[in-house]
């Protein structure tokens, strides 16, 4: 569910601004110079809405409009061919999203929602509030270079522009344009392709330039920082199994996990991944240090059938279980202290993986609950940091980078900021391209799709009112499609 303190901050909030555009517009002596404020500020507010239009860019937007207009026409004309592509595209990827998420609201366990293209997102239900800097700033820019590219395709196209603007709907941010409407009925239906595409388009390449910068992000920062190494970590939070004096701290470089080698994170939530589904690896201990270090103790079986023979108040022990026969029979158990069995012992599988010469040394494996896990977190020079629990606790619980600072006056936030950002871009650029595109009321999908069928069917369907009740039937689809992904992946997300 959506967090309570979220809503009421936001209900209150917009409450709070229409009663006191309420009470300004009603009284008699404050009304008409309040008005005129609005009007100069160029500033709306409705319920829910508030938006701010200027014609203070529209110098600028006719340089833009008016710069190489052979090289303008070549790029809009290949926005035109990608909004047209973009808008069959969008029904094919919504119709595959809404059949995905009724096979997840069907099943019992919905697991495969990080297999959606796209997911709605709720402020402090799927997006996490430390996140939202990076999601609003995103989807405002992702906004503006939108109504930039519909604005100077439009220039291009002699169309007035009378201004550009930003506004605010509930919590989320946009900005638009206002053209005139009267030029835009004037010219051909190819040309209004060119203006209606040019929004999806300019979302689809800033996409693609966050993704370069996203792949090439270790060579730009490479005078600065260095990958490769590990991974360093960032942050951590306050419930972090990883907290404690032999934990892991701000700064320490991650090289393993066990036996699995660690140089980004990409490998540190690969080899997570490999752990929790593998069988728990055992440790090379000698028979000698094993007798030395055990002490009796009964064991009893937990209910999933495992093990315990350790005391449930210690922290330091962990029980063990061997075989002193090669194939595996006759199981014995001993609680053994952790760091002094394992911390230099070498990771087996069976007693055959423990063979050394003249020194006899058994294979001891945790015995642990199914889904627990023993694992060894190697971050020199520091001692290892030995982790008994999920290992999805302990990869939601650690932020981690793969970039490390060359000089310790360099900030080891930086590139998590700038790679986090990136990604955002990718994410709500694209969505903002494949949202628009789709033949729906009041969106860019209906522009396209309403020049689209005059440039196509003007011949074949001769009278006017059969072309718009074509396309009326398009956009009662496309329309209905949406709405459809849009309340069933609300459901989704707030209400299981």
């Amino acid at each position: 569910m959506i967090p309570m303190p979220v809503v009421v901050c936001v209900l209150g909030g917009w409450c709070a601004v229409y009663l006191a555009d309420t009470a300004l517009k009603s009284s008699s002596s404050l009304k008409t110079s309040y008005e005129d404020w609005l009007t100069y500020y160029g500033l709306s507010i409705s319920p829910f809405h508030m938006r701010w239009q200027t014609a203070l860019f529209n110098r600028l937007f006719y340089n833009w409009g008016r710069w190489k207009p052979r090289l303008l026409y070549l790029w809009f004309s290949a926005g035109m061919f990608f909004g047209i592509a973009a808008m069959f595209g969008s029904v094919i990827l919504l119709g595959k999203t809404l059949m995905q998420t009724l096979s997840q609201m069907l099943s019992e366990a919905p697991a495969g929602q990080n297999d959606q293209m796209l997911q709605v997102v709720v402020p402090g239900v799927n997006l996490p509030i430390s996140q939202l800097s990076y999601f609003f700033t995103a989807i405002l820019i992702s906004g503006i270079i939108h109504e930039v590219g519909h604005g100077v395709a439009a220039i291009r196209e002699q169309v007035r522009f009378n201004g550009f603007g930003i506004f605010i709907f509930i919590v989320y941010p946009g900005a638009f344009v206002d053209l005139f409407t009267t030029h835009l009925q004037l010219i051909s239906p190819i040309q209004q392709l060119r203006i209606f595409c040019a929004g999806v388009w300019h979302n689809f390449v800033l996409g693609v330039a966050s993704l370069v910068v996203l792949f090439f992000l270790p060579a730009i920062l490479f005078p600065f920082y260095y990958t490769g190494a590990g991974a360093l970590v960032t942050e951590l939070t306050e419930d972090s199994p990883a907290n404690g004096p032999r934990g892991l701290f701000v700064g320490d470089l991650i090289t393993s996990l066990q036996d699995c080698s660690v140089h980004s994170v990409e490998d540190w939530n690969s080899c997570l991944g490999k752990i929790s589904l593998k069988p728990q690896t055992g440790y090379c201990i000698k028979t000698s240090v094993l007798q030395q270090l055990s002490y009796p103790s009964r064991g009893f079986k937990r209910l999933d059938g495992t093990v315990e023979c350790c005391s449930n108040n210690s922290l330091t022990d962990v029980c063990f279980s061997y075989s002193n026969n090669l194939n595996g029979q006759s199981v014995q158990y001993a609680c053994l202290p952790a760091r002094k069995a394992i911390e230099a012992s070498q990771l087996c599988r069976t007693n055959t993986d423990c063979r050394r010469e003249f020194v006899p040394s058994l294979c001891v494996t945790p015995s642990l609950e199914n889904q627990t896990r023993l694992i060894r977190v190697k971050h020199p020079p520091q001692m290892d940091m030995l982790f008994v629990g999920h290992p999805l606790h302990l990869q939601y619980t650690v932020s981690l980078s793969s970039f490390v600072p060359r000089h310790s006056f360099l900030s080891i936030d930086l590139p998590v900021v700038m790679e986090t950002f990136c990604k955002y871009l990718i994410s709500l650029s694209g969505a903002l391209a494949v949202i628009n595109a789709v033949p729906c009321f009041a969106l860019d999908g209906q522009w396209i799709l309403n020049s689209f069928l005059e440039a196509t069917l003007s011949t074949l369907v001769v009278e006017k009112q059969n072309r718009e009740l074509i396309g009326f039937l398009i956009l009662l689809s496309g329309s209905t499609l949406l709405a459809a992904n849009v309340a069933l992946g609300l459901w989704v997300v707030t209400a299981r």
